[in-house]
């Protein structure tokens, strides 16, 4: 069971998040919704596409991003949430500063989805009266450098630790154990190898006993194995959420929302014929 706010899922199938980046410097998708017209009818179409939550976030973390003042990010992210008010899906903030988590969660947001698994302060305090859901992810160093000497005596271990310790701090501060959801963090400090370790061995990460949330949609590692460009990697994209399904993730965090919910749905009915 996810609980996120008034909305509820008993993860009985795979959900889809969607990727809204109101952003001019996305490493995929930037400057092409960056305005709130073009984000909220983007949103719309991902909801026609299938989508379960949308996922709206207004600073690129991707590896060298800089970053936004808080302002910019709430004048990016504020319009087009209060624009989604009568979306029929949640939507949750890409965030992690807690003046935006707070924004959000009043105009309507109902999830949070924070890179730095809410160890600023003041982000624990933001989140845990709203009944909101919130997903801490892995990471190691910070996206301005991250990428430049990742290094881990073992990876699978490492991150599920960090994990298993931030799910401990979550609950302590009074956020229900069927709100929270956990990151392995692929591309976040992470050399190829340890991605795909990670990936490998993602049941490792979900023996932990959350919902997880697998993010491979179009990143580096996947345009590394391929020699594919960026925007030429959705076959691999929607071989990489199907792999990170089959390991026992709950949420794969994509960009090509309708050829994944279709992947998933052939997959749904095969297992279905075979239990």
């Amino acid at each position: 069971m996810l609980s996120c706010g008034k909305f509820h899922f008993d993860l009985a199938r795979p959900l889809v998040m969607g990727i809204v980046n109101v952003t001019p410097d996305s490493f995929s998708d930037g400057g092409h919704h960056a305005s709130t017209a073009d984000a909220i009818a983007h949103a719309r179409q991902l909801v026609s596409d299938g989508v379960d939550i949308l996922d709206v976030g207004g600073e690129s973390t991707r590896p060298g991003a800089a970053t936004v003042s808080t302002q910019e990010e709430l004048d990016r992210v504020l319009p087009v949430i209060e624009g989604l008010r009568d979306i029929s899906v949640p939507i949750s903030i890409d965030t992690w500063k807690p003046e935006v988590m707070r924004a959000a969660l009043a105009a309507g947001a109902s999830m949070v989805n924070d890179i730095n698994a809410l160890q600023e302060e003041g982000a624990l305090a933001a989140v845990v009266g709203s009944g909101a859901a919130v997903c801490v992810m892995h990471k190691q160093g910070v996206p301005q450098t991250m990428q430049q000497q990742p290094h881990y005596t073992d990876v699978i271990t490492e991150v599920s630790a960090f994990l298993r310790d931030r799910i401990s701090a979550v609950e302590a501060a009074g956020i229900a154990r069927d709100r929270i959801v956990i990151d392995p963090g692929f591309g976040f400090g992470k050399t190829l190898a340890h991605n795909l370790a990670l990936l490998r061995e993602l049941d490792t990460v979900c023996a932990l006993g959350v919902p997880v949330l697998a993010g491979l949609s179009r990143k580096s590692m996947l345009g590394t194995i391929t020699g594919r460009d960026v925007n030429e990697r959705l076959a691999a994209s929607v071989a990489a959420a199907l792999l990170a399904v089959q390991r026992g993730a709950a949420i794969v965090r994509v960009h090509d929302v309708r050829e994944t919910v279709d992947a998933l749905k052939i997959l749904n009915a095969v297992k279905r014929g075979e239990q």
